[in-house]
């Protein structure tokens, strides 16, 4: 009966350590089935003592990753996860993730290896996996056995994958066992950037880059044509460059770095406004009033040379830009903030009547500049982008369809809720300037936007003021951006700027990954942003 008792004993405490879940050791089960062949034992045999098995470690079901953006869904396992070691290796199982490949096990320090079929202790496999019916930004990561592996439909969802793996394994952290399965709620998740206004390095823009493409952002939009200057090197028009400017050099190593974090530029020359620097070497172009008063910034839509010129420029860098977005601008066109447009620009006036006919304004003649820049960009593939205050109601030329409205304002004259555009049927872009405008210098009404106000207001429903449009519209809505601009250029420095947008990219992505009320509360949220560096 001792003996009895002691193998029970021994049964409860292997029980105690043996490992869960498919896990090494012996399980429960296996205990109990030892202590039966001891128990069985023939009466007139003394019992050997049973084996004492070397304790194995029990882990607890895993906990879901902290990153930013937090991942959708985590199916927990148990187990010791993963860290990267050197030496271990990187594989693919398709030569189209090469580039993430050498990127992740450059970051990890781990040893790119190439396509390999063979599995090892420690390996990450990066994998596609042809589903063509899924989001193509989405991706599977498993987590089981000494090894991870990352696919996706596609070398970006796959991409974005090897960035949730490297936040995990931050400073010594471990991924989690289990399988997380991520996909963004929104396609379009953007930071735009005025250089036109204030010169910003390549070098600074391209840390940007780094920093977008570890959040998951996808796009980089750079206003760089505006009244203060002009930005990038020009071979069709090299008189209106500004003398602090991108060469096109440092423009395609800005544009590849890009590329290879899966971030499409959006480049802009704002027209028929916001042309100053253009102007400033061709004042011929520059539209006057009745009396011959200059007007800044804005190009004289009458004139066909004004038209050639600005199409100029769309040929020259839609050849240097790849990707499909292309903003035009469209805004505050000076012209239409008169009471009487017709009577202030008689020549506009007339320019509309010949062009559309006896009761044409210059609101149509505006909107027609915009649809000609729209035909301009469409034949390099492009998808034509501008801002809300481009669009006007009550023309009879009515603004092409598949432009896409970046919303930004609701203070123009005129101004109308987001709503008119949604029930129009037209696709929106979030720029909220309530929410998500780093204004430098903050002049107007403009106050420094908070990550915190973004991250517990803030939703891509949010359009304008702090209500969100029905749900029914959430599918036009394809994304927002966090834009910064330089109105007071002077009032912060480059490190200044990066600094003080760190916190509302990070809360703007977040929303535009999983628009959800957050797990994290805002406190823990900007705890982790910390600890993740």
């Amino acid at each position: 009966m001792a003996v009895a008792l002691v193998v029970v004993a021994a049964g409860v405490s292997l029980g105690l350590w043996a490992a869960s879940g498919g896990d090494a050791g012996s399980t429960g089960s296996e205990a109990r089935s030892s202590q039966g062949a001891t128990a069985a034992a023939p009466p007139d045999q003394a019992p050997e003592a049973a084996p004492t098995p070397s304790p194995t470690r029990s882990y607890p079901l895993s906990e879901a990753p902290r990153t930013i953006p937090a991942v959708r869904d985590h199916e927990p396992a148990r187990g010791p996860g993963w860290q990267p070691e050197k030496g271990n290796r990187v594989v693919v199982d398709d030569p189209a993730l090469a580039d993430e490949g050498r990127l992740v096990a450059s970051e990890l320090g781990m040893a790119y290896a190439g396509e390999k079929d063979d599995k090892k202790a420690g390996d990450l496999r990066l994998a596609l996996n042809g589903d063509k019916g899924a989001n193509p930004e989405s991706y599977t990561m498993t987590v089981r056995g000494g090894r991870v592996e990352i696919d996706g439909p596609s070398d970006a969802g796959v991409f974005y994958g090897t960035r949730t793996l490297k936040q995990e394994t931050h400073d010594g952290g471990t991924a989690p066992e289990g399988v997380v399965k991520d996909e963004p709620a929104k396609p379009q998740r953007g930071f735009m950037l005025d250089i036109a206004r204030k010169n910003f390095t390549a070098g600074w823009i391209e840390d940007r880059i780094r920093e977008l493409g570890d959040l998951k952002f996808n796009q980089l939009g750079l206003h760089f044509s505006d009244d203060q200057g002009f930005r990038i090197e020009s071979s069709s028009h090299p008189e209106i460059v500004s003398q602090q400017h991108l060469t096109k050099a440092q423009v395609r190593k800005i544009i590849d770095l890009a590329r290879s974090r899966h971030i499409t530029i959006v480049p802009e020359i704002d027209s028929p406004g916001h042309l100053g620097a253009v102007l400033d070497a061709h004042p011929d172009l520059q539209l006057r009033t009745a009396q011959g008063s200059p007007v800044q910034g804005a190009i004289d839509i009458s004139k066909a040379e004004s038209a050639r010129i600005v199409d100029d420029l769309l040929n020259e860098y839609a050849d240097l830009f790849p990707g499909g977005p292309w903003h035009l601008g469209g805004d505050e066109y000076q012209a239409l903030t008169r009471s009487n447009p017709e009577a202030s620009f008689p020549q506009l006036a007339a320019a509309a009547r010949e062009k559309y006919g006896s009761g044409a304004t210059v609101a149509d003649l505006t909107t027609g500049w915009l649809n000609d820049r729209a035909d301009t960009v469409r034949k390099h593939q492009r998808v034509p982008r501008a801002w809300n205050d481009g669009f006007f109601r009550g023309t009879s030329v009515q603004a092409a369809k598949d432009i896409q409205v970046a919303y930004w304002t609701g203070k123009e004259i005129g101004a109308r809720a987001p709503l008119e555009y949604l029930e129009a049927g037209r696709k929106v872009i979030n720029y909220n300037d309530e929410f998500l405008y780093y204004v430098l210098g903050e002049p107007q009404t403009f106050v420094y936007p908070t990550g915190q106000r973004i991250y517990e207001q803030w939703t891509p429903r949010v359009l304008r003021g702090t209500a969100a449009v029905p749900a029914r519209y959430d599918g036009q809505i394809l994304g927002g951006s966090f834009a910064v601009w330089c109105d007071l250029a002077n009032s912060q420095t480059e490190s200044q700027v990066a600094a003080g947008i760190r916190m509302p990219l990070r809360a703007t992505v977040q929303k535009l990954w999983d628009p959800d009320r957050p797990e994290l509360s805002w406190a823990q949220f900007r705890a982790l942003a910390d600890r993740l560096g």
